[in-house]
């Protein structure tokens, strides 16, 4: 009987991470291959991708749910943000940093289970300077793009690194870009014209780069995730809505609330993480 539920219960547990990985994968600012990576199933995820023929026997069976909600929570949250971008986006953006946030204690616990070498931090450091110098340049040319095809398969690509490689959210690409919210209004409508070459983006870039990114972490690990959290940092301090603050006083207090509740909801969901996997290895 304890078996069922035990059983039930990470099923549930699954389904629920699939949800959230789904729904950090639509989030600005959030990448579906952080939760991935807090959730502790980024390995197994990586060699279904890389090798999904010889691994389907055995990792889909445990993957399976949180595929379905993943798919879930990425469909089912995409009109959802559209709307809160919309209507009020910078308290949602504010909401999204202090997850990011709350997350990065994490991200360093996971980057140090191989050690931190010197070169891990240089990497960091050096990850966080592209980035930023990238994104500031692309903010102050003002490049925008008029969505078409060929774009939507572009934003696929970046779709698939954001679960790929941790920390690269595909909003850090498109929203410079003016991407971003068409792409995602599109999801939520379910239009084949966005979805046909998004998929086909998202593929090609699996197929190309799943084994590719998988061998780079599996050899020079804590300079990969430590490169990955300067990209994090990095991209959240460019999407701070900083005029916000100043707009009035109850602007401000209302961004500070979002951004003190996605910290707590964070850090809650990683200590919730963790006390199941202590079960589950105690077990």
């Amino acid at each position: 009987m304890k078996e069922k539920k035990s059983g039930l219960f990470r099923l549930i547990l699954r389904l629920l991470q699939g949800v959230l990985i789904g729904v950090g994968a639509v989030l600005p600012g959030i990448s579906g291959g952080v939760l991935c990576v807090v959730f502790g199933i980024y390995k197994p995820v990586m060699e279904l991708l890389g090798a999904p023929l010889r691994k389907f026997k055995t990792h889909v069976p445990m993957l399976l749910p949180v595929i379905i909600g993943g798919a879930v929570g990425f469909l089912g949250v995409a009109k959802i943000l559209a709307f809160f971008l919309e209507k009020y986006p910078d308290p949602s953006v504010c909401l999204f940093i202090g997850l990011i946030t709350g997350m990065l204690p994490s991200l360093f616990r996971e980057a140090g289970e191989k050690g931190r070498p010197k070169g891990s931090w240089a990497a960091m450091v050096i990850a966080f300077a592209v980035i930023i110098g990238l994104l500031v340049s692309l903010n102050m040319f003002s490049v925008t793009i008029s969505p078409n095809f060929g774009w939507y398969i572009f934003c696929g690509f970046c779709l698939a690194l954001s679960v790929i490689a941790p920390g690269m959210s595909f909003s850090t690409l498109l929203m410079p870009l003016g991407l971003y919210t068409p792409f995602v209004d599109g999801l939520g409508s379910l239009s084949a014209g966005i979805l046909a070459p998004a998929a086909i983006g998202a593929v090609v870039t699996v197929i190309c780069l799943a084994k590719a990114v998988d061998a780079l972490f599996d050899h020079f690990y804590p300079y990969a995730f430590h490169a990955i959290i300067g990209i994090v940092i990095a991209a959240t301090i460019m999407i701070i809505p900083v005029k916000s603050f100043t707009v009035s006083a109850t602007a401000a207090v209302v961004n500070v609330i979002c951004l003190a509740v996605g910290i707590v909801a964070a850090l809650a969901l990683d200590k919730f993480n963790s006390s199941i996997n202590s079960s589950e290895a105690a077990q």
